[in-house]
């Protein structure tokens, strides 16, 4: 069996990148969500295990402590860690699984020999002033949270060059169908087939 792909999905906050990714996910059955871990408090809609694991920053540290995280940073006074054993296991069982994390801990991914084939997607927005428009109309942050996004954003989408894909999501739709395309095409790529392919050669092989 084929080892499964690993999709790193990054962006600045009110880029769209979750709402992206969760739209792939639902769609794909076969394309799992990995939740991570965080120590900030959940928002008006969040619910535990779903769109995070909330838990306190003492267990927080107490993981890193421990090596349970493949990656872990300290975005916005929070932070954020993607389980170790969970990604792993999941992909060699065959899943595909994506993350959706900061641009920090995508940098610790692009870094581990364990998945050198990660297969990494920037999400941009069109623009600064569109970016403050979509962060104010969250309704999420103040006037001083809102400027310090965007002070971070500018330092995140500096290193967009060091990802294998971008997306500017000037339009949902079609931004979707990028990340689709991004999706398919890394599932037909060698690596991922090439145990098929094989398999397929075989048949000749025995009628000879």
């Amino acid at each position: 069996m084929s080892k499964g792909n690993l999709f790193v999905i990054s962006g600045p906050s009110g880029a769209g990148k979750t709402s992206l990714g969760l739209k792939l996910v639902n769609e794909e059955a076969s394309l799992h969500f990995s939740v991570s871990y965080t120590t900030r408090r959940p928002r008006r809609v969040e619910t535990h295990g779903v769109e995070y694991f909330f838990v306190s920053e003492d267990d927080f540290k107490g993981m890193v402590s421990r090596g349970d995280f493949l990656e872990h940073a300290l975005v916005h006074g929070n932070y954020y860690g993607t389980s170790h054993n969970h990604v792993l296991s999941a992909l060699d069982s065959g899943d595909d699984v994506l993350l959706d994390i900061d641009v920090q801990g995508a940098l610790q991914i692009m870094e581990l020999r364990q998945i050198p084939d990660a297969v990494t997607v920037f999400v941009l927005p069109p623009s600064r002033q569109v970016l403050e428009q979509r962060l104010k109309k969250r309704g999420l942050d103040d006037v001083g949270a809102i400027e310090a996004r965007l002070r971070r954003a500018e330092e995140e989408i500096a290193l967009f060059g060091r990802y294998q894909y971008v997306i500017i999501n000037d339009d949902f739709k079609r931004a979707s169908l990028e990340l689709r395309s991004i999706i398919q095409s890394a599932r037909a790529s060698m690596r991922s087939r090439s145990a098929e392919a094989e398999q397929v050669l075989k048949t000749f092989k025995e009628i000879e």
